[in-house]
């Protein structure tokens, strides 16, 4: 039997959730919205979200927030989502392309500074558009410290927490001791998309939440909460939403043990070939880095695609290009030759929590044995 790259986490519960929204005719925007915004409050103690129908909604509501003007320009990463290009466009704003390194596949402070200092000097920088790519958090506090508002989208990296304790100069207090034996969420931007599409973390089948982690940012999404139901998550989407967000822990430690076993082909692979794969960064404030959710298990060839995918297929695994729809994947960008590079040497293999532990070998003994 194939096994496929990809297969959404839709168990029992989550599709009686969407029928009993459907059988008490309550599909449109309502209080099933209302509700995934208090369970995912819950979860990432964030103090305002609204909950829209796209993740291109939610950018475009995030830069409106900023108060971006015409002409102004937004660092993106080359590795980034081709819709950000469009929402771009439709604000009219100027991207900033930003590479990234062979050992890790997002933005760093270092990076940024490089493609402002070579910006005209005329074009104003508005904000950073921080993608969480394949679910690797990026060192987001320093990259804040350049100055201008970061959005960071975490679409991929839901469960991706710091484990160690933040350094702070305040009092110690039984909140902060509390704080301190929890996970620690690595979100520091102004704005922050968490995309509910079918390949992110959590799934509604389509939509995203646009939050803000304090009072102060959150004024100016606020600003939008009379926004049209148009623009708004549907509550059968939301009932969906809300179980994967009940769900998403156990989801998370299934993909961690499937890791483990990809992990261990991994290093034999490594042994005899120079495919290899991305190392997380250290978080600035810390001396540690995350926990990876394990959105995915990727590698990057030492050599292009085509062999590799053409290997994976005589076994019935279906493999695919990490970056094919990326803004350097679909070949917008120009001067970003590293992202380009992975583009074309990045491959992704199953890990989804419905995954069977007799695929889970089969998928393991292919790494093994990858030309």
């Amino acid at each position: 039997m194939k096994i496929e790259i990809y297969s959404p986490t839709i168990r029992r519960k989550e599709m009686d959730a969407v029928l009993t929204a459907m059988v008490e005719e309550r599909i449109g925007p309502g209080d099933r919205g209302r509700l995934l915004i208090q369970t995912a409050k819950e979860q990432l103690h964030f103090d305002y979200a609204l909950a829209l129908r796209s993740p291109a909604v939610a950018l475009h509501t995030a830069l409106k927030a900023l108060e971006a003007k015409p002409g102004q320009a937004v660092v993106i990463s080359a590795l980034s989502p081709q819709y950000y290009l469009q929402v771009l466009n439709d604000l009219h704003l100027q991207p900033l392309f930003c590479d990234v390194t062979f050992d890790f596949p997002c933005m760093s402070r270092e990076l940024i500074e490089n493609v402002l200092a070579k910006k005209p000097s005329d074009m104003e920088a508005c904000a950073i558009v921080l993608h969480h790519t394949l679910g690797f958090v990026p060192d987001v506090f320093s990259i804040t410290e350049l100055g201008l508002p970061v959005i960071e989208d975490i679409s991929q990296s839901y469960g991706s927490w710091f484990k160690t304790d933040v350094k702070k100069d305040k009092q110690e207090t039984e909140q902060n001791k509390k704080e301190k034996e929890e996970p620690v969420a690595n979100i520091g931007g102004v704005f922050c998309i968490l995309g509910l599409e079918e390949r992110d973390m959590l799934t509604s089948g389509g939509g995203a939440l646009l939050f803000s982690m304090n009072r102060k940012d959150s004024a100016a999404l606020r600003s939008f909460a009379g926004i049209a139901n148009e623009y708004c998550l549907p509550d059968i989407n939301s009932a969906l939403a809300i179980v994967q967000f009940k769900e998403a822990q156990k989801n998370i430690d299934r993909r961690m043990d499937i890791a483990k076993v990809y992990q261990q082909a991994g290093l034999s692979l490594a042994s005899r070939t120079k495919h290899k794969r991305f190392i997380p960064v250290i978080d600035s404030r810390s001396e540690s880095s995350y926990e990876y959710c394990n959105y995915s298990f990727s590698l990057v060839l030492e050599t292009g695609l085509k062999d590799v995918i053409a290997y994976a297929k005589k076994k019935e695994i279906e493999i695919e290009n990490a970056f094919e729809n990326t803004i350097a994947g679909m070949g917008l960008c120009g001067d970003c030759p590293v992202s380009s590079s992975l583009c074309l040497r990045t491959v992704l293999f199953p890990i989804y929590p419905r995954l069977r532990s007799v695929d889970v070998e089969r998928v393991s003994r292919l790494i093994m044995t990858l030309p």
